[in-house]
């Protein structure tokens, strides 16, 4: 008996069609959309090692001690060999030169910039140095003066500093405790230790901490973000 095989076609309606087009679409777009967030985090762990290896190079660089024996060796030198000179006014050159004297300058995004401060806080191994001015390019290399005088003078000197959830900048700062010590060493070469004496989180938009009354105090406010971000995690220090 010869048997007879009938092979059919499956039919593909148009909805069918449809639905294979919508896929591939789909699909496509979804493979557009993971390379595109892969090749911004390559860009962006890029970005953060660069900027990370520029505060390396300030961190390294940066000795106001240092800086300060150099430059006044040179000036006592040159104004002791200058006729005229008293003793009295060599001093007052002096101070007016050290006043005066900064880091070599950097830029970035065309403004200036330069170090400031450098600040060691030896609980959370932070020895970091603090940049004249902020912004979000900045932030990324190392923390930044925010508001207030200059270092080491009477007034409220507010610091940022990103919390990457590791060990860098001021990541550790929300683990302090109150009495633990921070030091700043300014551009002077003065370096004195403040001792924190509140902790306590807020909302972005609150700038309470940013006040400039000390009551003749010299003060420093570190200001970093929850591991969230969502808030703001405020450390003050007062002078010991």
């Amino acid at each position: 008996m010869n048997q007879i095989l009938i092979t059919q076609k499956l039919y593909v309606t148009p909805e069918i069609k449809r639905k294979r087009s919508f896929y591939k679409i789909y699909f496509l777009l979804s493979l557009f959309c993971a390379v595109l967030l892969f090749s911004f985090y390559i860009y962006a762990e890029y970005d953060r090692n660069r900027s990370e290896e520029v505060g390396k190079t300030l961190r390294n660089n940066t000795n106001f001690d240092q800086m300060l024996n150099e430059e006044e060796n040179r000036l006592w030198i040159f104004v002791l060999g200058e006729e005229g000179n008293s003793i009295d006014e060599t001093y007052i050159l002096q101070e007016e030169m050290q006043e005066q004297m900064q880091p070599q300058i950097q830029y970035s995004e065309g403004e200036p910039y330069y170090p400031i401060a450098t600040i060691s806080i030896p609980k959370i191994n932070v020895n970091e140095v603090v940049l004249s001015r902020t912004s979000d390019e900045l932030l990324k290399i190392s923390p930044t003066k925010f508001r207030g005088p200059d270092p080491n003078e009477i007034g409220n000197l507010c610091i940022v500093g990103h919390n990457y959830r590791n060990t860098k900048f001021f990541s550790k700062v929300p683990t302090l405790e109150i009495g633990d010590a921070l030091e700043l060493t300014d551009s002077k070469g003065r370096t004195v230790t403040y001792q924190m004496y509140s902790k306590y989180e807020v909302s972005p938009e609150d700038r309470e901490c940013l006040l400039q009354e000390t009551n003749g105090k010299r003060e420093i406010t570190l200001i970093t973000c929850t591991n969230d971000g969502n808030l703001r995690v405020i450390a003050k220090f007062r002078e010991k």
